[in-house]
């Protein structure tokens, strides 16, 4: 029976960790508490010096893994093209980038790459013996907005089959498995003046078991020449730019079955745990994890499941960002579900 094992992404207590409220000292012994087992990190983030760190943080980087006894699972990536405005970074400059997180990645102890689906899957071949050599997986984040069917991340997969290698896989986030709108996202849109209409409108979409992405998302979200095909009876309803950007986000959110990855499991490395609220109860209801890891150990699936908070970015004005209490809460629903996997186990 397949393994799944418990970790989290600082990603989760950026805000805690950008306002200083918490060092990662403080993050460590939070999760030691809540019996967290592996840790990923976005480098970019936390690290300082990244991808070059200094010797003194990646020495404080390594003493604080050791003294808690966390496994290393993945080390975020960005490898952005759009630095400059007149033009985009050649794959010769992109695959640099590259070469050098994976280098910082095996300095820091990571295992693993996520690289961000934006990622161009030309620079995996060129550097995949460097990241062998070093053994670093690189692994594509399929993200909601730009999974299976975006251009993308097809051609990403056409080229990791076609490789076969043990180093170049994928990190599913579980955005793809919304069955609903997250409410808090919701209730954000709607305190900045979006219409109950288009609200109600997109939620009926989840309802009839589909998704914004699915309905009028592009396959290509980079080609601007493909807009999104809103419906006309959505369009009606489309007043101001405040509804125009709910419409739009909301294609972020998909509702994807569970069967549409099981050909893909092979290649999963790891998967982000995507929440966006924890009910007091100690429910995700737009994200229903327990349906999730039974269906992962029935089909012997091993690996981490990081939780990763995203709820923080539409808390209200006024409210507090409470990133412990909704990792707490979330890792208590991932022991629970991955303790109940097994009775269902085929």
């Amino acid at each position: 029976m397949g393994e799944i094992r418990r970790g989290v992404s600082l990603y989760s207590l950026q805000d805690e960790y950008a306002r200083k409220t918490m060092t990662l000292d403080q993050m460590f012994q939070e999760l030691k508490g809540m019996g967290v087992q592996g840790i990923e990190v976005l480098t970019d983030q936390m690290i300082h010096g990244a991808p070059h760190p200094f010797p003194e943080t990646v020495f404080m980087w390594k003493e604080l893994m050791e003294r808690y006894g966390f496994e290393a699972v993945c080390n975020d990536i960005f490898i952005n093209s759009t630095l400059y405005r007149n033009r985009r970074l050649t794959l010769k400059e992109q695959e640099a980038m590259l070469r050098d997180e994976i280098l910082c990645a095996q300095l820091l102890g990571f295992p693993m790459v996520r690289l961000v689906s934006d990622t161009n899957p030309l620079l995996v071949e060129p550097v995949l013996a460097l990241a062998e050599s070093c053994g670093v997986t690189m692994a594509l984040e399929i993200h909601g907005g730009k999974s299976f069917r975006t251009v993308n991340t097809r051609n990403f997969n056409r080229i990791m089959r076609q490789l076969d290698s043990p180093h170049v896989g994928l990190i599913l986030d579980t955005g793809i498995f919304c069955r609903c709108m997250p409410d808090i996202v919701r209730q954000y849109g709607l305190y900045y003046g979006v219409s109950p209409d288009v609200v109600t409108y997109i939620d009926r979409i989840f309802e009839e078991g589909s998704d914004p992405n699915q309905l009028y998302g592009p396959e290509d979200p980079h080609d601007h020449s493909q807009p999104f095909a809103f419906p006309d009876d959505l369009k009606a309803l489309l007043k101001n730019k405040g509804d125009m950007q709910y419409a739009i986000f909301a294609a972020g959110y998909e509702n994807t079955p569970f069967e549409t990855v099981e050909d893909y499991l092979p290649w999963v490395k790891s998967i982000h745990g995507k929440f966006y609220e924890m009910t007091p109860e100690g429910v995700e209801p737009a994200v229903r994890f327990e349906e999730l890891i039974t269906w992962l150990g029935q089909k012997d699936w091993s690996g981490y499941i990081c939780s990763e908070y995203e709820g923080n970015r539409s808390v209200l004005p006024g409210s507090n960002v409470d990133g412990v209490g909704q990792v707490r809460l979330h890792q208590q629903l991932l022991e629970r579900c991955i303790a109940k996997k097994g009775d269902s186990h085929v």
